[in-house]
């Protein structure tokens, strides 16, 4: 049958229909704005969630600073270690220990700013200077753990730097301070060498493993960088002695107070700057050549 040929509807029948659509249409409706209501709770939680992730970054922050201005300006420095922050490595990694123990070391004894030499030559650092001709050269390098040319510093040349030590061309010093602290929510350049430190005053044996485990974890620029926990498992992986108490307590925080103040104070503004018998090298040329001419020039 044709559509032309259908019977016409009652009333009766296109009042239900029109009843039907509008009650399909009330459906929908109300299906939607269930819907829109569901999207805006879940609006409201994902923006409180926001909220609340900020407000504990913040905090954290805050904490993170906090805790690095709460530190004493003076404190004791770790067995093993100078006054410069400074660790001095010869043949087979052995820790070369300062001749007597070095005490207290305040933020009030570093020199707001050194007087420049009458030749306008650059500052040298305390403790930086040539070595008799008899003697190893005296390589002495600034170090951040969270620096990645420090790292690649360490990967270009620890070989050559271990070679010389072994074949008693040099010492190496290396004086680790919180230069980046800025470059991480929870002043890690100061809590890693804090670890460190912390290694050199209970396990000398074991400062160069925990030091080039630093770097062979290191964690990126701009990132809170390894927990405490971590550092204490760092130490305990390399067979240190447990350096937890020192690791919590921040007992040689001061210390990296000092060294980082003294450090700014002689214009190490870069890491690593490295010096080799007193003369700073430039970071332009191959450190290797640079400082074997200036090994050979003390053997004749």
């Amino acid at each position: 049958m044709s559509p032309t040929n259908e019977p016409r509807k009652s009333k009766a029948e296109r009042t239900s229909e029109a009843r039907e659509q509008a009650r399909r249409i009330r459906e929908a409706q109300q299906k939607k704005e269930k819907r829109n209501s569901l999207l805006i709770r879940l609006g409201v939680v994902v923006v409180a969630v926001v909220i609340v992730g900020l407000i504990v970054l913040m905090v954290s922050i805050n904490n993170a600073n906090k805790a690095a201005s709460t530190f004493p300006d003076q404190g004791p420095v770790p067995a093993n270690m100078n006054t410069s922050g400074g660790i001095v490595l010869g043949k087979d990694n052995v820790v070369i220990a300062p001749g007597t123990a070095a005490g207290n070391v305040k933020v009030s004894d570093v020199p707001a700013s050194p007087t420049p030499t009458a030749s306008g030559a650059s500052l040298v650092p305390p403790g930086i200077a040539a070595t008799p001709k008899d003697q190893p050269a005296q390589i002495v390098a600034y170090v951040d753990f969270m620096c990645p040319y420090c790292n690649q510093f360490e990967k270009t040349y620890g070989t050559q730097l271990e070679t010389w030590r072994n074949n008693g061309d040099v010492t190496v010093e290396y004086r680790p301070f919180g230069f980046l602290d800025q470059s991480s929510t929870t002043n890690y350049s100061s809590r890693s060498t804090n670890a460190a430190a912390c290694v050199a005053n209970a396990s000398p044996e074991k400062y160069n493993a925990f030091f080039q485990k630093l770097y062979a974890e290191q964690p990126a620029e701009n990132t809170a960088g390894l927990s405490n926990a971590d550092l204490e498992k760092a130490a305990k992986d390399v067979g240190a002695a447990d350096i937890h108490d020192c690791v919590t307590n921040g007992t040689y925080r001061p210390y990296v107070k000092v060294a980082t103040a003294e450090a700014h104070s002689y214009g190490i503004t870069s890491t690593p700057t490295v010096y080799v018998d007193g003369q700073k090298w430039d970071g332009s040329t191959d450190f290797k050549a640079w400082a074997q001419g200036i090994i050979d020039a003390k053997k004749k």
